[in-house]
């Protein structure tokens, strides 16, 4: 029996792309794709290209010109849920400031609890 089996069905096989790939190649490439897709969104956002010193202000600075360039950008909610799963503690992400993205959570954590204790 052969060390290494080949895998004939997952997310590849569909494309036909998993043909004598072993279950570790296989697996690397499901990892590959599903990091990429989650940043895909990335290449779609406003900011891309802007000076990122505009989305981390100094302590007290204006914040109105970063979230000017959020408010229109489709992937605004992909950056917010982005900066929110990843505890991101400084600048704008998805048109919100750090402490406003705590009281996101705050709210959101409250909402949880409350439907859990119903």
């Amino acid at each position: 029996m052969s060390q290494h089996t080949v895998v004939r069905s997952g997310p590849g096989a569909a494309r036909g792309g998993s043909k004598g790939r072993t279950p570790l190649d296989a697996a690397a490439a499901l990892i590959a794709e599903v990091t990429a897709s989650e940043h895909r969104w990335q290449d779609r956002a406003n900011c891309l290209g802007v000076d990122p010193d505009l989305f981390f202000p100094e302590r007290g600075a204006s914040t109105r010109e970063a979230k000017t360039v959020c408010r229109g950008c489709e992937v605004r909610e992909n950056c917010l849920e982005y900066a929110i799963d990843h505890s991101e503690k400084f600048g704008i992400w998805g048109g919100l400031s750090e402490r406003e993205r705590r009281r996101v959570r705050r709210e959101r954590s409250f909402g949880q609890r409350r439907t859990g204790a119903a």
